[in-house]
């Protein structure tokens, strides 16, 4: 009996990618047509430019071709996860529908599968993007990676090719907000990471702004380490400390110089403005982790299904 190959991804507003991306993904996996079955899972949150009719289209002509139509735009985190967990692969192949991660990419993905290994990560030591942003990303990878609890994947975007257990494993974190790339990380199993070359995006734009890149990299820290709360005591107590010592050697220089001594208003000022800055700041990291807390007791549903094509098939 053959095994199942699974074929995930998300997208919104990509209707000139999709059939694209589906001949690209077929062509891949007629390669293994001898060992495995394939589906493909594919994610749709709530296009609006016709991705819909494509996902129809092609649905209607492969009936290994399943979609998700989300009922509402769910976000990054929470509908690709969802189809990942819909899956029903022995092996799981993940990637975006946006065509930057080559799904060509497959062959040297099952290569080191059959070799056994569990996890097989595509990282991006080079990438055609913006420079700054390659370089943003680079940096936030390797400083997540320096204070986190658990060893991170540097530049890994959830590419990749993993076996069910690795899925299976997934569903018992139980998290309504899911970190996908350090969950694989603090998962564990026999993991290996192949380079590739991101390409640049071939129609479209990329959903991604400063907000959800934003909210993708706090998601990563506040799963992964309490190190900034942990600088927040730390710098409370310094900031304390110092506050104290300065004004011992004001009081001294006072005492001594009486008459002629005037501390002025500038040092009052710029060390108010410091403290209120420095307090806000560390408010704010404190109230990422409260939120973080938040979405999880809330246990929301990761989307909300508006119709499904092919599940029953």
């Amino acid at each position: 009996m053959k095994k199942l190959l699974s074929i995930v991804t998300g997208c919104y507003n990509e209707v000139e990618n999709i059939p694209i991306f589906y001949n690209r993904c077929r062509k891949a996996v007629t390669e293994y047509a001898d060992m495995y079955d394939y589906e493909f899972v594919v994610a749709d949150n709530c296009s609006t430019d016709g991705t819909r009719d494509v996902l129809r289209k092609i649905a209607t002509e492969d009936p290994n071709f399943r979609v998700i139509m989300n009922a509402n735009n769910f976000g990054h985190i929470r509908s690709p996860f969802n189809a990942v967990n819909s899956s029903r692969g022995d092996v799981v192949f993940c990637l975006c529908s946006d065509l930057q991660e080559p799904p060509e990419m497959l062959h040297e993905f099952m290569e080191k599968y059959q070799e056994g290994f569990q996890v097989v990560c595509g990282i991006k030591p080079k990438s055609k993007e913006n420079i700054l942003m390659a370089n943003l990303r680079r940096f936030y990878y390797r400083l997540l990676s320096q204070v986190s609890d658990v060893k991170q994947i540097r530049n890994f975007t959830g590419f990749g090719l993993y076996d069910k257990k690795v899925i299976e494993a997934m569903k018992l974190f139980n998290d309504p907000y899911p970190y996908f790339r350090g969950m694989l990380a603090e998962i564990g199993f026999r993991r290996i990471e192949v380079p590739f070359v991101q390409e640049k995006r071939r129609f479209g734009k990329t959903k991604n702004n400063f907000f959800t890149l934003y909210d993708m990299a706090m998601t990563g820290f506040v799963n992964h380490t309490k190190l900034p709360l942990r600088i927040a005591v730390f710098f409370g107590f310094l900031q304390g400390f110092f506050s104290l010592m300065i004004a011992m050697a004001y009081l001294v220089y006072k005492l001594f110089n009486w008459d002629s001594f005037q501390i002025g208003t500038a040092p009052l000022i710029i060390g108010l403005f410091f403290l209120a800055g420095m307090q806000l700041f560390f408010i704010g990291i404190v109230g990422e982790y409260v939120g973080a807390v938040w979405t999880q007791v809330k246990h929301r549903p990761w989307v909300i299904v508006d119709e499904k094509l092919n599940f029953d098939k």
